[in-house]
């Protein structure tokens, strides 16, 4: 009888890697087709993996609290069905070399083994998602510190570009050897700064870094992130265990900061006709549709009528490559009642009306309160809005949602007394104000095209119409 692999999928365009939860199973069990053989967890979301097969379970490879490759074999099932073609998972993995071509790997030049990371053309994107990683590379890497991004971009010198032994090895010797250079460097422009020379040998004056010139600032930005200090626990103190989603919104947050360069705009919006607006509807929309009317969806709708005029800000950053998304997938980053963060998806958020954006938030927020997101309800955004002012805050400089290039807060609404332009001259009334921000990536969106897209949502939102009819929009 046949033996089927039983591969972890692919789950998402930016998740690289899941952790095992609970096998529902164990070796010798029977499964059905689609029946739930083990729990997963993701930075994104939780998940049920099912059975591609009917069978018995043979081998299970990996224990409970183990962090897996997307692509990876992690069960064996026996099946007496007839497998005409092998069952292909949803990450396409290549065969194991034969002894015959790692042989011939062994004996290349050492020369031609050293493995230098690339951008991957614009034909290359599906080869790279694709890469086969042998079980001894990838314990090597994870001992390592290798990331599966870090890898993705490794050239091999295997059959068909696959990474072997030597080619990892030679990657983590030459990313030590620059980081030594780099710490000598760092080293000794800080000895000359502290004795008062420069890199030049001239005389400065030791007072302030800006004082420092001939690349001594340059070289300091380019240096590593030094490790933050160790903490002295005394007096009164409790200390907690991160939890595992705590632990990945951590990493993804620093990682966001490493990559992108951040820059925060603000503008100040008056949307009192959006707050008129609801109350005055607010009580037939929920009779009528079953839902209350938040001032999510209406936000949401003006935001997404503005980036159709953007593309750029509607983009993700791959190398030099810039790829517009042509679909507005908006991400609404929702608290959960454990106090962490999840990013759920209305795709498509440009075409809904104010009753479908309602009821997108409404249940995507049920869902993730509940903890019964799908993987695909935190797949595919292109663009992300967190909605600061809910807990009380004025304003935000959040952190860009990767590989999204910018990510917009919205602060609290407040009344404030605003001077405002009237037929018969200028008046100071109540109004109620706003502030939005915005974080961008620095490398393609330059402040001139931040501050006036930011700009466009703050005039969008003030043209909320009072009188609109929102069962017209149906």
């Amino acid at each position: 009888m046949p033996i089927v692999d039983l591969v972890l999928p692919k789950l998402g365009e930016s998740i690289m890697e899941a952790t095992i939860l609970k096998w529902h199973k164990k070796v010798g069990d029977s499964v059905q087709l689609d029946e739930t053989i083990l729990d997963i967890a993701t930075d994104k979301v939780d998940s049920e993996i099912p059975s591609t097969v009917e069978g018995i379970i043979t081998e299970i490879l990996f224990e409970v609290n183990s962090i897996v490759p997307i692509g990876t074999v992690i069960a064996k099932i026996q099946t007496q069905q007839e497998i005409v073609d092998p069952i292909t998972p949803m990450v396409m993995v290549a065969k194991e070399p034969s002894k015959q071509e790692e042989n011939k790997v062994e004996e290349a030049p050492i020369e031609k083994e050293i493995a230098i990371p690339y951008i991957p053309a614009n034909n290359e994107s599906t080869i790279v998602e694709s890469k086969f990683y042998s079980p001894l590379v990838m314990n090597i890497a994870q001992n390592e510190g290798v990331s599966m991004q870090e890898l993705q971009f490794i050239m091999g010198t295997g059959a068909q570009g696959r990474i072997t032994k030597k080619d990892i090895i030679a990657y983590i010797t030459n990313k030590k050897i620059v980081g030594n250079n780099n710490q000598s460097a760092d080293n000794q422009i800080n000895n000359n700064f502290n004795s008062g020379i420069d890199t030049k040998g001239i005389l400065i004056k030791p007072t302030s870094i800006y004082d420092t010139n001939e690349g001594l600032l340059t070289a300091s930005i380019n240096s590593k992130l030094a490790n933050p200090a160790e903490v002295l626990v005394q007096g009164h103190t409790e200390i907690l265990e991160m939890d595992r989603m705590r632990k990945l919104i951590a990493k993804h947050m620093v990682d966001s900061v490493q990559t992108s360069a951040h820059v925060t705009s603000f503008v100040e919006a008056d949307v009192t006709n959006m707050v008129v607006w609801r109350d005055k509807v607010k009580q037939l929309f929920e009779k009528r549709e079953g839902i209350k009317i938040t001032f999510t969806p209406m936000f949401l709708e003006c935001i997404a009528s503005v980036l159709e005029q953007y593309p750029m800000i509607n983009s993700s950053l791959q190398g030099e490559q810039i790829i517009l998304k042509k679909d507005i997938n908006i991400g609404m980053a929702t608290a959960l009642p454990t106090g962490n963060l999840i990013v759920p998806v209305i795709k498509g958020a440009n075409q809904l009306s104010i009753v479908g954006l309602s009821k997108a938030v409404n249940n995507l927020a049920i869902a993730a309160r509940n903890n019964q997101l799908n993987p695909q309800d935190t797949q595919g955004g292109t663009f992300t809005v967190t909605n600061v002012g809910t807990f009380g805050s004025l304003m935000g400089t959040p952190i860009i949602n990767q590989p999204q290039v910018a990510i917009l807060a919205i602060g609290a609404i407040k009344k404030r007394p605003v001077v405002v332009e009237t037929p018969s001259g200028d008046a100071i009334l109540v109004r109620h104000m706003m502030y939005i921000s915005m974080s961008y990536d620095h490398r393609i969106v330059d402040g001139a095209m931040g501050s006036k897209f930011l700009a466009d949502v703050a005039k969008a939102f003030e043209a909320w119409d009072v009188n609109r009819q929102w069962f017209q929009y149906l």
